[in-house]
């Protein structure tokens, strides 16, 4: 099917005679960038009020069709937020929903968009954060992010440390074109999901919104809601790598999480530092889970024991590789061995399926519930 084909396919239905009813329609209609099949008296057979996602009937046309076939996804549309009336005369026709204008623009506007885009269930949102600096954070979340794409999902990777030094640079994918965050710093409102994911980068079969190299402007919270928003919109897998400062704009991601992962060395000082990150991101965050990074030395504590010391449940035990030696930020990495998305890409060359992490990071989704999605991949 192609691009337009399907658009068509996905256009809601108008009826109405009301022509100012129908002018607020069509705009918000074209706000959400559908165009929509407009009709003015009761449907004759089968057609558009059968097929079409969703019917928005106005006020003026409710009488008119008290005989249609039943269906789901009617919205009864009207002006005057005094006439008790209207609900009657939803009730005639079936409606799930009864919205005034100009108060519910917003909603329908969302609802056309959501019809449009064929929205189903969200993006299960998973983020990443350091328990202290150098955790490893940032490597396990490109780790997991490629392992869910290698598996079939469409998958979404989001960079939301301007600090961190870019996620694109990880995965060795720094020149490719695609939009970054200072692109969508004026972002308010609904960002269509789609337009969103054609835009950015695509690197190893995900999706990538990472930093560019210019100076790091502050993308605000309200553009950082709108953005993660949509990205979730396309279903499939998001994961977040996440600062370890809980500022406004990172409220914004924790608030659409649906677990977070708080990856701590297990060493004492280590748990010490990750007690007041937990604490922050526990206040805002309601299912928090330990990953435990790979350590060495004496003093290394089990992953049950830093789970016990934070007070939150255990996700896993991040396996050492043993085939490079330890070292600052890369000895759990490991080396790959040449093959793989990541193979030979810096810092990711570890994130091949084949290596301990890579397998790690595949059995975490397969424990996951990650719907099966239309078009899996980026």
């Amino acid at each position: 099917m192609t691009g337009e084909a399907w658009r068509a396919r996905r256009a809601p239905l108008i009826v109405t005679e009301d022509v100012e009813l129908l002018d607020d329609l069509l705009r918000l209609c074209a706000a959400a960038g559908v165009r929509p099949e407009v009709g003015h008296g009761a449907p004759g057979g089968r057609g558009g009020w059968e097929s079409a996602p969703l019917v928005l009937v106005g006020d003026d046309a409710a009488v008119r069709l008290r005989g249609a076939p039943r269906r789901r996804g009617v919205v009864l549309v009207g002006r005057d937020q005094d006439d008790s009336g209207v609900w009657e005369r939803a009730v005639g026709i079936g409606a799930d929903h009864v919205l005034m204008l100009p108060d519910g623009e917003q909603w329908l506007m969302d609802r056309i968009a959501d019809v449009a885009e064929g929205a189903g269930r969200p993006a299960l949102t998973v983020g990443l954060i350091g328990g202290r600096g150098g955790a490893g954070a940032s490597t396990l979340a490109c780790a997991l992010a490629v392992a869910a794409a290698r598996a079939g999902h469409r998958t979404l990777l989001v960079d939301a440390d301007p600090l961190g030094g870019g996620l694109d640079v990880l995965l060795g994918g720094e020149a490719v074109e695609g939009l970054r965050w200072p692109a969508f710093a004026q972002s308010r409102g609904r960002v269509g999901s789609t337009a969103l994911e054609e835009s950015l980068p695509r690197l190893h079969d995900l999706r990538l919104l990472s930093w560019d190299r210019g100076e790091s402007a502050p993308v605000p919270p309200e553009a950082v809601r709108a953005v993660l928003a949509a990205g979730r919109r396309r279903g499939g897998v998001v994961v977040v790598d996440l600062p370890r400062r809980v500022d406004a704009a990172a409220v914004e991601v924790l608030a659409q999480l649906d677990l977070g992962l708080l990856v701590v060395p297990p060493e004492l000082r280590a748990v010490a530092a990750a007690r007041r990150v937990a604490g922050a991101v526990g206040m805002v965050l309601r299912d928090l889970r330990v990953l435990t990074a790979p350590a060495s030395g004496a003093g290394t504590l089990d992953g049950d024991e830093v789970a016990r010391l934070l007070g939150l449940p255990l996700a896993g035990e991040v396996p050492v590789d043993g085939r490079v030696p330890a070292g600052p930020g890369r000895g759990w990495l490991g080396t790959g061995s040449g093959a793989g998305p990541c193979a030979g890409v810096g810092a990711g060359a570890g994130l091949g399926a084949g290596g301990p992490l890579g397998r790690f990071c595949t059995a975490f989704w397969e424990r996951m519930p990650v719907g099966v999605e239309e078009g899996g991949g980026a």
